[in-house]
């Protein structure tokens, strides 16, 4: 009897060491968990025609995304989004560059993602760019991004200013047609615009929608997401 009491002061340190080293573990984990920084896109350059690639067909070209080794990222995620049918795609890679193929004659934004240890993980920015077609005059402006009201956001009723911002390959933007309504695709014209803002008027306790449509000096026009704000 004697003897089993002695044995149960070490089985008890012995419990206690394998705790503390098991939390130790879990700290240094911790530790080790460093954020990687975020990558700094080189190409295709931000808010320009794409004339580089590997032409495989009337459609389709094959184009190197490429951008700076970020400090601490262990691996990539590539998002590409086609600008005009809102359509992503994900691409995870080690290297910093990737042949992709992509359609010719559309816009196109792209952004990386670094990975490090664990969950972490940095944002670069998020660049647009327009992959060259077949041979022509004119190129349709970006679709335009939301500025104020932010998505998502509320406001006060009664006078509002709606903000946007788009970019052109030709430079050539004309004007601005906004969209604005409280149903999902809205259809009702708000107004017209030379500027990228309009001044409108909502109601209080109701959700807007609303989109932009670009058009340049020949006639080419471009379409924005559907964005979303609440009056209070």
């Amino acid at each position: 009897m004697n003897r089993f009491i002695k044995i149960i002061p070490i089985c008890l340190l012995i419990l206690f060491i394998g705790i503390s080293c098991s939390s130790d573990d879990e700290q240094g984990a911790v530790v080790n968990a460093v954020i990687p920084a975020a990558a700094n896109l080189v190409f295709p350059n931000n808010n320009t025609e794409c004339n580089e690639g590997i032409v495989v067909s009337e459609t389709e070209t094959d184009v190197l995304f490429e951008w700076q080794e970020a400090t601490n990222a262990s691996s990539y995620v590539l998002t590409i989004t086609n600008l005009n049918a809102g359509t992503s795609r994900e691409i995870k890679t080690i290297s910093n560059k990737v042949l992709i193929r992509i359609l010719r004659g559309t816009p196109y934004s792209w952004v990386v993602k670094s990975k490090g240890i664990g969950n972490e993980t940095a944002d670069s920015d998020t660049w647009k760019f327009y992959n060259a077609g077949l041979p022509e005059e004119s190129h349709p402006p970006f679709p335009a991004d939301a500025v104020s009201p932010k998505i998502g956001s509320s406001v006060d009723e009664g006078a509002i200013t709606l903000q946007w911002e788009t970019t052109d390959v030709d430079n050539d933007i004309a004007s601005y047609t906004v969209l604005l309504d409280t149903t999902n695709q809205p259809v009702t014209e708000a107004g017209n615009s030379s500027v990228n803002s309009l001044n409108v008027t909502v109601t209080s306790g109701q959700v807007y929608y609303w989109k932009v449509i670009t058009t340049d000096e020949i006639g080419n026009a471009s379409h924005s997401p559907v964005f979303q704000f609440r009056v209070n």
